[in-house]
């Protein structure tokens, strides 16, 4: 049995989605551990009613990055992780945390990377204009959504409402991260 961590920072829709396929055994895979780093999110209860252990902590209760990522790499080798998947996690992962999961860290991105990195994609490219959006799934490096892509989707979309663009990608989001994380374990 292969483990997943997944990382999250709010709602845990993407976490939800990633939960469920290992449940129902469309991943070959549990979800060992979710990590938050904001103690109020709604994610965590999610984690709870799936049973699933969870690590919250507060970055500021830390003298620094490197510090949290240390405690949450021992408990990832803990629990003897094979993938993490950010899923929402809004902050950028650190020099310690990629090194001990160097090759082994995938995130996801509401947008056809490299067009619109970083936390307001989708308002940037409703703003550009764009007729094309889409979902990015890409290894996580030491660069704002710079790594390789593993996987893409594209929708198309004429209106200008960023919450639409939301909605229609989030569908998109749990069906691509659940088929490329599948991909992924079937792989190593």
């Amino acid at each position: 049995m292969k483990h997943l961590a997944v990382f999250a920072s709010g709602t845990g829709t993407n976490f939800v989605a990633i939960a469920k396929a290992c449940a129902e055994g469309r991943i070959p895979a549990d979800v060992a551990i979710m990590v938050c780093d904001k103690p109020g999110a709604a994610v965590i209860e999610r984690a709870r009613e799936l049973g699933i252990e969870t690590f919250v902590f507060d970055p500021h209760a830390y003298a620094s990055k490197a510090d949290f990522e240390k405690e949450i790499v021992a408990l990832l080798d803990a629990r003897k992780v094979d993938l993490v998947c950010l899923a929402g996690y809004m902050r950028i992962v650190g020099e310690t945390l990629l090194k001990a999961y160097e090759g082994k860290i995938i995130n996801i991105h509401p947008s056809l990377l490299p067009a619109f990195r970083g936390a307001h994609a989708v308002e940037q490219a409703v703003a550009y204009g764009v007729k094309v959006y889409g979902i990015s799934i890409h290894w996580v490096n030491d660069q704002l959504d710079g790594g390789r892509i593993i996987a893409q989707r594209a929708f198309p979309y004429e209106g200008s409402d960023p919450e639409e663009v939301h909605r229609i990608g989030q569908k998109i989001e749990h069906e691509l991260y659940v088929e490329t994380i599948n991909k992924l374990l079937c792989e190593r």
